[in-house]
């Protein structure tokens, strides 16, 4: 296998990730990051959605011996908490027998975690403060503007992993290489907190509660620290949307309405929603995500940014890397055959991925909290029971398997159409039924009237 130079532009989760694999590999990885060394400092606040980390981000951190020490400051939640604006919370679990857990996980955390690893790794070169500003797709040389001026460099092999705003992606658009889709929702997110309340939780840590409202929600998350963060997505504008709540005032009225547990357990309240930073939420989809000749490629958010509804987008991301390990290994590490291998294996699970998460979005904002939601998911969850191995629910497949997520989103919708059927053929067989049971009630009634009309007729003859 020939040990090449690799540039992987972006020190987020996937590229720092990346870095770890490729230098297990051997090559000699340059990793560059546009902002300071995210481990010094406090980061920048209210920007960053805490993570689920399940089963497929936990396969790619299994592989590389890092799972146990990014769980062990790791919080399982096994199903969501339901807060309606009346009555009591309900917890809904995620699996049949309530034992399965995604995780909460703190992003930055993560993130460190896994630049320490690639710092730690032979071969990885870290460089922080280098904005991507040029890039040649077929040489691979790159520009980077640094605090200290232009930088030029030049790699074999150049992976952009930077994030859902991508310079790479940018590059290979500018060069016509690639034609990118990015598709906004017309909700934004802000992020609030609930502090520890004496030293513990405001709310159940073993769940991830929701507090849906229809056109807009909220989500908390819990921390090591006993505290929660809390995600609005709401919005941009209307009644209830971040434009309109814009006043002390304002804030405070809405939530007492609205999310009326939420203001005696977050003092910051109504600071944070003015004074923190509203993040889009979009999907992004390229026609291709490499450039033929195997020297540049895109992986994570670069090439296929999904809303964070299903909690999938670094799981999906590390899923990438795991795969592109796999093609590399297949082809003897030649790039010109491993990248559209990666390339084709992948794409149709982003894309599925990408539309589950959409359709995820309008399940916990508007059917959680609805008996007919309710009633369904006890449904599947009888189902799961009564038929183990057979009937598995998309959430199930999705969190905790690593099964392909377009084998996914095909199994689920076949098991939905089968049980719309069987539910047909048994709502006809029951009116059948019902039909032959009154027809053969009705005989008999209707003979023993005859025969009684018949006595009383032959009755009223003999009196006569």
């Amino acid at each position: 296998m020939t040990k090449v130079d690799i540039a992987v532009v972006g020190a987020g989760l996937t590229g720092s990730l990346l870095a770890c694999y490729l230098a297990r590999r051997g090559h000699q990885v340059s990793l560059y990051e546009r902002g300071p060394d995210p481990r010094v400092g406090d980061g920048e606040r209210g920007r960053s959605i805490n993570l689920a980390l399940s089963e497929r981000g936990l396969d790619a951190l299994r592989r590389i011996g890092l799972e146990q020490q990014v769980m062990a400051d790791a919080l399982p939640m096994r199903g969501r908490m339901i807060h309606p604006v009346a009555g009591p919370q309900d917890f809904q679990p995620y699996s049949r027998d309530g034992g399965k857990a995604i995780n909460s996980i703190g992003r930055g955390a993560l993130n460190n975690a896994l630049i320490d690893a690639a710092e730690a790794a032979d071969g990885v070169t870290l460089h922080f403060g280098h904005r991507l500003t040029g890039l040649d797709p077929v040489t691979g040389a790159l520009r980077f503007e640094t605090p200290e001026g232009t930088v030029g460099v030049s790699a074999s092999v150049v992976l952009g992993a930077d994030g859902a705003g991508s310079a790479t992606r940018a590059q290979l658009v500018a060069a016509g290489v690639i034609r990118e889709d990015v598709e906004f929702l017309d909700h934004g997110y802000k992020e609030l907190t609930i502090p520890a309340v004496d030293g513990e939780f405001a709310l159940d840590p073993g769940a991830l509660h929701i507090w849906p409202r229809g056109n807009a929600m909220m989500i908390a998350l819990p921390n090591p620290d006993r505290s929660f963060t809390c995600t609005l997505f709401w919005p941009y504008e209307g009644a209830s949307g971040f434009a309109s709540l814009d006043t002390p005032a304002a804030v405070k009225e809405h939530f007492e309405a609205r999310y009326p547990d939420l203001p005696p357990i977050s003092p910051s309240l109504v600071e944070d929603c003015l004074s923190n930073p509203v993040g889009r939420l979009g999907t992004v989809r390229c026609d291709t995500w490499h450039v033929p000749g195997g020297r540049t490629a895109l992986i994570g958010d670069a090439a296929h940014a999904i809303v964070p509804f299903y909690g999938q987008g670094a799981n999906c991301a590390f899923e990438d890397v795991v795969e592109l390990d796999r093609c590399l290994t297949e082809t003897a590490g030649i790039w010109e055959l491993a990248l559209p291998r990666y390339e084709k294996r992948r794409k149709d699970n982003a894309d599925a991925i990408a539309r589950m998460a959409l359709e995820n979005f309008v399940e916990m904002r508007d059917k959680v909290a609805s008996p007919v939601f309710r009633f369904t998911r006890r449904t599947e969850l009888a189902l799961q029971r009564a038929l183990p191995g057979v009937w598995t629910s998309r959430y199930e497949l999705v969190s905790f398997s690593t099964e392909p997520y377009a084998r996914v989103e095909r199994r689920a919708k076949r098991q939905w159409r089968f049980l719309a059927g069987a539910a047909t053929v048994a709502g006809i067989a029951a009116a059948v039924g019902l039909r032959r049971i009154a027809f053969q009630d009705a005989a008999p009634v209707g003979a023993a009237g005859r025969s009684a009309r018949s006595r009383r007729s032959r009755g009223r003859c003999r009196g006569r």
